[in-house]
């Protein structure tokens, strides 16, 4: 039995309301239930009853046994003076306030329907990866697409604020934000906190400098990652790393090292070298990063811009002084390009449109990934086995929040479907929620 149980009963009122008495045998009418208070203080407020036919306000606390309000020592904080009723599954000691006046108690295992308890037991004690899945598709298909919903848009502002604290670092700057959330992901799972530091020690105003010369752009990126330290009987290495040392002492700039990027079990194609070959191109055509990625009406058009042509030496190069057999790939592949939009464009388009209050962005955010197909990983195969049609893009990010978030923790009071496996009688009050 968890505490979080008998607060959903009480929020939704899922039990039997008409007959309600205290231990002490007194009538209980509630008038009204009250508000779920997430912070310090009673678990609802604002709660208004009729206890024996006199009317009070205050509030309700909730606890699995009456002895947990000494427990929790609630004796001792005045803030617990304003409760009304004090809702239990098992009292086992009368409770009092400061004064010595006795709290009503109200035993709520007296008034639970038998088959909502076991459906919550099944839910909360089986060891499946979702909880729900032998359940999941008897319920209404509404609730379905309202859990999608819910999920997608929390898994949309989780990605916002990660732009956003970038944001902020970045003291407002979009451009440089961009700049910065761009690299980050450039680096994918692997070589991402690299790629961040080399964006953190490399201001986007340096690089703006030089955007009409690939050649300095690529002597920044690869001398700031630490590519240029040493010698290597290579003339393109030479030529980068005599711009970069002019370069490092005009701006004063500060490397990371070599050693921070990682090649282990990386195909070639992925070496970060190739990657920063492929940021370079990109900004080296795009001076206004922001602005193209996030004005861009098409998504064929961000598809054009984020697969720019390497350099002709990484045409047929891995890593400095090491020449292919095989003309080496030389743009973003299109899982790649379809990363960086769920991740980058997508991100800075929800913040940009809670910032700027537009709605139209955000919706062009979830009509990028409607056109992005669905993500394959251990969580989507996972749904896709329990036969939810998973269309795209959209609907996978939303089951990876979903699964996540709630069902890898068995979260399924604060689910749609979970609430409505339970059968809660007023379906509209989960609307309204």
């Amino acid at each position: 039995m968890q505490e979080s149980f008998l607060h959903f009963l009480w929020q939704y009122q899922y039990f039997e309301t008409q007959s309600l008495k205290t231990t002490e045998n007194e009538t209980v009418e509630i008038l009204k239930r009250g508000i779920y208070n997430t912070n310090a203080g009673a678990d609802f407020e604002h709660v208004q009853l009729k206890i024996a036919q006199i009317e009070w306000q205050g509030d309700v606390e909730i606890h699995i046994k009456a002895s947990d309000w000494q427990k929790h020592q609630h004796q001792n904080n005045e803030r617990y003076n304003r409760v009304v009723l004090h809702v239990v599954w098992e009292n086992d000691m009368p409770i009092r306030r400061a004064d010595g006046s006795l709290i009503p108690t109200l035993e709520l295992k007296n008034y639970i329907k038998s088959n909502v308890f076991h459906q919550y037991k099944y839910l909360s004690e089986n060891q499946k990866d979702i909880p729900c899945e032998a359940l999941i598709f008897e319920v209404e298909p509404l609730y379905w697409f309202m859990m999608m919903d819910k999920a997608l848009i929390q898994r949309l502002e989780k990605k916002a604020d990660i732009a956003r604290n970038i944001w902020l670092s970045c003291e407002k700057d979009w451009e440089e934000t961009t700049y910065r959330l761009l690299a980050q992901n450039f680096g994918f799972k692997i070589n991402n906190h690299a790629f961040l530091r080399l964006a953190e020690q490399t201001p986007l105003k340096y690089i703006l400098k030089h955007r009409d010369n690939l050649t300095q752009i690529e002597a920044l990126l690869f001398g700031q990652a630490g590519f240029l330290e040493g010698d290597t009987q290579d003339a393109y290495f030479e030529t980068l790393q005599k711009e970069y040392k002019f370069l490092k002492a005009k701006y004063q700039l500060t490397s990371i090292a070599k050693s921070e990027w990682n090649f282990l079990r990386l195909r070639p194609a992925n070496f970060p070298t190739i990657r920063l070959a492929q940021f370079a191109q990109l900004l080296h055509k795009n001076a206004n990063l922001f602005s193209v990625l996030l004005y861009a009406e098409q998504f064929k058009t961000l598809k054009n811009i984020l697969e720019a042509d390497v350099s002709e030496y990484w045409q047929n190069h891995y890593q400095f002084g090491n020449t292919t057999q095989e003309k080496a790939p030389s743009r973003l592949g299109k899982g790649s390009i379809e990363n960086l939009v769920i991740n980058t464009i997508v991100p800075l388009m929800v913040l940009y449109s809670k910032e700027s209050k537009r709605q139209d962005l955000l919706d062009k955010a979830v009509d990028f990934l409607e056109k992005i197909p669905a993500e394959s990983n251990h969580i989507i195969e996972k749904w896709q086995n329990l036969g939810a049609n998973i269309k795209n893009s959209a609907d996978s990010q939303a089951l990876i929040e979903q699964y996540n978030t709630f069902c890898s923790h068995k979260k399924c009071l604060e689910c749609t479907i979970g609430v409505n496996i339970l059968g809660v009688k007023n379906k509209q009050a989960i609307l309204r929620e």
